[in-house]
């Protein structure tokens, strides 16, 4: 965990890492991933990318967060930003089903990359629940201390910022947004976008296929006086 990523962060992000990276359960963290490195475990992403999100989103900058659990555990997917894969990478079954509903609800093109650096750039909060995944063991790091940090950055966003619009996808993405306050934000449940996932209703939340959860999100932040989010990626 390269302490140099600080000396990169803005200083919306700077004193709330700072503060976190001195706790016990983040030391603890740091410990385990050396362990990991030292015992020659292959971690996805590589160490430059785990903090990729708040590289790309800085804090001011941040309208919309997207939530996910875990980073791609395959050779080459994860560059640490949730749901999103480095150019030339074959896009994941959840991501395809992602562009199938930005094309539904909003009627642009279904892009040919998988690279969601065009939304980060734009405010779009990219956040895995855990940063970091040994190769080929899904959820392997996830009882590490992640949650405690990605919890504690949901809970940063939600006291300091307003008119955010959160996009929880699945059941574990409603429970991590569970804390957010929506009197001061929005918060959009749907069902995840993978196969299995995508078409599933509950009782407080809709399907992801038909959800117009894009449309949605930009009339939420439209009507709080912030700039709708370009989510069209090709062209």
């Amino acid at each position: 965990m390269p302490d140099k990523i600080i000396n990169q962060l803005d200083p919306g992000w700077k004193a709330h890492f700072e503060q976190e990276f001195a706790q016990d359960y983040m030391i603890k963290l740091r410990g385990f991933l050396k362990a990991e490195k030292q015992s020659r475990q292959v971690i996805y992403p590589p160490s430059d990318l785990w903090f990729n999100a708040f590289l790309q989103a800085p804090f001011e900058k941040i309208r919309v967060v997207i939530v996910g659990q875990d980073p791609y555990h395959g050779k080459g997917q994860a560059h640490g930003l949730s749901f999103s894969v480095p150019e030339g990478i074959k896009i994941p079954p959840s991501l395809r089903n992602i562009y199938k509903e930005l094309n539904r609800d909003l009627g642009v093109a279904v892009p040919t990359s998988g690279n969601l650096e065009a939304w980060a750039k734009q405010g779009v909060l990219l956040l895995n629940a855990s940063l970091t995944v040994r190769a080929g063991d899904a959820n392997s790091h996830s009882k590490q201390g992640w949650l405690q940090f990605t919890n504690g950055c949901i809970q940063h966003i939600n006291q300091h910022k307003s008119a955010v619009v959160f996009l929880a996808w699945g059941r574990f993405a409603h429970d991590v947004c569970s804390v957010v306050d929506t009197s001061k934000h929005c918060v959009i449940k749907t069902s995840h976008p993978s196969p299995l996932g995508a078409s599933k209703t509950g009782r407080d939340f809709s399907a992801f296929i038909g959800s117009g959860c894009f449309s949605l999100a930009n009339e939420y932040l439209i009507s709080q006086g912030e700039a709708p989010v370009r989510w069209a990626l090709d062209g």
